[in-house]
């Protein structure tokens, strides 16, 4: 097994740059770091990579060839197993809601006055209000400054008098992957959007190339 002795490869990228693992079929799964692509090396479950080369891992020198030995991870790597259950090659497939991967999809724009902001200023508004039966799911919450959420209080938009910037939608799996990471390099986002919907809201983002 290569040794924790890792450097970049072939430039200087931070050791916490990840990795995106998929399936066989090149379907997009989740994101790990270094040491776990190259456990899935040794265990000889990466059918094959794809992308640019991240790290250069150097292990032991061979006592016949006297050649040290080496592992290049690369910025995609397709496995055989799955590690996390079935549940995420399931056509029913829900990604977990979370405030940070809201705030990704909406861009960190509140989708009633339109302005960005940091996330300590940003909440979590529903549409519908829980008070009137409305759910916290995606399809149900937009991303909202402080402001605009105590305005609107348990009001719906309209009864508010607000507009709605956007229609809130469900990230699909390559959508949710590509919201869970702080560091997408540009072959890792070229296999993603690949992935994405052609109606994606993601595509006008990133065309317009804006930070996600």
């Amino acid at each position: 097994m290569m040794n924790a002795n890792s450097e970049p490869y072939p430039t200087m990228l931070p050791l916490n740059q990840q990795v995106l693992r998929t399936d066989l079929a090149g379907l997009p799964l989740e994101w790990i770091d270094y040491r776990v692509a190259a456990r899935l090396y040794f265990l000889g479950q990466v059918a094959y990579s794809c992308g640019d080369a991240l790290f250069l891992l150097r292990g032991g020198i061979n006592a016949v060839t006297h050649v040290q030995s080496q592992l290049r991870i690369h910025s995609i790597i397709a496995t055989h197993a799955l590690h996390h259950g079935p549940n995420k090659l399931q056509g029913d497939y829900v990604p977990p809601l979370s405030n940070r991967t809201l705030f990704q999809r909406d861009d960190h724009m509140c989708m009633y006055c339109g302005h960005r902001f940091s996330p300590r200023l940003l909440s979590r508004d529903h549409v519908r209000p829980t008070s009137k039966g409305g759910e916290d799911t995606w399809r149900n919450v937009v991303t909202a400054c402080l402001r605009c959420n105590n305005y609107k209080a348990g009001r719906s938009p309209e009864d508010a008098g607000m507009e709605l910037l956007a229609v809130p939608f469900m990230p699909t799996r390559a959508e949710y992957i590509y919201l869970m990471s702080r560091h997408v390099l540009a072959d890792q986002m070229e296999f993603l959007r690949a992935h994405f919907p052609r109606s994606s809201p993601l595509h006008r983002r990133l065309g317009r190339g804006l930070s996600k």
